[in-house]
């Protein structure tokens, strides 16, 4: 997909946490019951030594604080529980609507910029990329939160034993909740961005090696395809291990400097008790307090590798989220019902680059049957989407009874029209159903009625279940000829008054051809029909003919 300047970890972030504004009531009680989870843990270590402690001098105070430790890590268990159950909640939720927010711009996208895009990455984004961010809603911004509150929370109470066990605390905290992660998360980022590469390039590559197996096999190049797909993979997995050994790394300092910090506090503690500063006591609990509490941080600095990868995936979520379609769609304008089209003049050219089509004009009736004829790549396919908007021509016009389609509703211009390609796509669902997608309220009989008229009735009555098979995949179950007489039915199904048909006879047989001409030959009575095709006996059937680019 396309890509804007990179941002930054912090804008990334910025932006995902936007999406949260929703559920700001549950990331606050995540966060709420983050801290008192932590707090309890902490806790539990810090009056268990002192429980400990008191055990030789007051026997029944130490069953007490045992009880209090007991319960404390009772509740601990249920809190981190409630913790989890909130982040998580947030999490899928989120999650749900992103993926409803990535199929809309899809959708808006379509289908002049989906033309040109890499189907297996956008896998990748839809699937891959978006399960990562739930490393983000579930384990980072809560955890951080949390982090932060939690060590306030210390710092106060070990600076009210010793100001220097609050000074050490801080400096322990920043180091290993606020240094390490934004020295390494900087350090790993290009890793991360390089996995999440890496991993749309290979969907994509895998993606194309299925859909093209029988050429591969038929030219027998399945031996090059794998040592490619090999080749890629130990990219992958290079990049991956790189990735890898920076967290390997991150993970050994993190904890060196943790115990640096509490061999720190520790002597600290003993230089203080040895000049009467602190007693026994202080010196037990802020050792013990600073140990017990590197949890929230130390979880902060091992995000630091997830991280890099979650704010890849969240980047190219983003971008996706924010692209800008060749052509939006028109909202605010007039509906219109179907008189007839023209082009006058019109010229047209993908990207700024040569013109495909060159101050073209053509009129199509209410009725019967216009045909574009032209070269290979002269733009008659070009002409059919120019009639539909899914682009927008360079000069000249596109009328529909007698409005310029950029004032219509796209609702009501795409109503007006059915539309055939060369390569009919078909959905793992029944043949009826596909066909059904003409018109939604079509009932079998009207289906078999289309089916028909498209000369694929019989074809379809000679299996096993009928109108009740499934098409498989991307309809891989059928041929090309048959895929297409499936996508003539649904034209003819459809109650459009225009028909759009890009060699619709292109992969058929010569009796099937005829069949399809004699259907289109009643079929101009009731409807206008625009016919792309380089076949003379297509071209007879037209009742008028423009050259495209001749």
């Amino acid at each position: 997909m396309e890509r804007k300047t990179r941002r930054s970890g912090m804008q990334i972030m910025g932006s995902l946490i936007r999406l949260l504004r929703p559920l700001s009531g549950h990331m606050l009680l995540a966060i709420v019951l983050g801290v008192l989870g932590h707090l309890c843990a902490i806790s539990v270590t810090v009056l268990g030594s002192q429980a400990l402690w008191q055990t030789t001098a007051d026997p029944r105070g130490a069953r007490n604080l045992f009880a209090l430790v007991m319960t404390l890590a009772v509740l601990r268990g249920v809190l981190h529980y409630g913790e989890q159950n909130r982040n998580h909640y947030i999490a899928f939720t989120l999650l749900a609507l992103i993926r409803d927010h990535v199929f809309g711009a899809l959708r808006r996208l379509s289908p002049a910029k989906m033309d040109a895009k890499n189907k297996g990455e956008l896998i990748s984004t839809i699937t891959t990329d978006i399960e990562l961010l739930e490393v983000f809603y579930a384990h980072t911004i809560s955890p951080i939160a949390i982090a932060v509150i939690t060590s306030l929370v210390m710092l106060i109470f070990l600076g009210s034993l010793h100001p220097l066990f609050a000074l050490i605390a801080g400096a322990a905290y920043v180091a290993v909740g606020a240094v390490l992660p934004l020295v390494f998360s900087r350090y790993m980022k290009d890793d991360g961005v390089a996995v999440r590469e890496c991993a749309g390039a290979l969907s994509g590559f895998v993606l194309d090696s299925l859909r093209g197996l029988a050429e591969t096999l038929r030219y027998g190049r399945s031996d090059q395809r794998k040592k490619d797909l090999d080749a890629r993979s130990d990219e992958m997995s290079a990049a991956q291990k790189r990735l890898s050994n920076k967290q390997g790394v991150e993970a050994g300092l993190t904890d060196a400097v943790i115990v640096f910090f509490s061999s720190v506090i520790l002597l600290a503690a003993l230089g203080l008790y040895n000049n009467g500063a602190i007693g026994a006591r202080e010196v037990l609990m802020g050792t013990v307090g600073l140990m017990s509490s590197f949890g929230p941080v130390a979880a902060l600095s091992a995000l630091a590798g997830s991280l890099t990868q979650t704010l890849a995936a969240g980047e190219r979520v983003l971008s996706l989220l924010e692209e800008k379609p060749v052509v939006e769609d028109v909202t605010a304008g007039k509906d219109v019902a179907y008189e007839d089209m023209a082009c006058t003049d019109i010229t047209f050219s993908y990207d700024g680059k040569q013109n495909v089509l060159s101050h073209f004009s053509m009129e199509v009736p209410g009725k019967g049957i216009t045909g574009i004829t032209g070269p290979s790549g002269s733009g008659k396919s070009t002409t059919l989407k120019a009639l539909m908007r899914f682009y927008d021509v360079s000069e000249g016009s596109v009328t529909m009874s007698g409005t310029d389609v950029r004032e219509i509703n796209t609702a009501s211009l795409r109503a007006n029209q059915a539309f055939v390609t060369q390569e009919t796509e078909l959905f793992n669902d029944t043949i009826e159903n596909n066909i059904r997608i003409g018109d939604l309220t079509a009932d079998r009989s009207r289906v078999v009625e289309a089916a028909k008229k498209a000369s694929i009735h019989d074809f379809i009555e000679t299996l096993p279940q009928g109108y009740d098979t499934r098409a498989g995949e991307l309809g891989g179950l059928f041929s090309s000829g048959e895929r297409q007489r499936i996508g003539l039915a649904r034209a003819f199904l459809s109650n459009a008054p225009l028909i759009l048909l890009d060699e619709p006879t292109s992969n058929l047989d010569t009796l099937n051809e005829g069949h399809i001409l004699m259907t289109l030959d009643q079929v101009r009575r009731d409807k206008s029909i625009v016919l792309v095709s380089h076949r003379p006996s297509v071209k007879a059937v037209a009742d008028r003919n423009y050259a495209v680019n001749e």
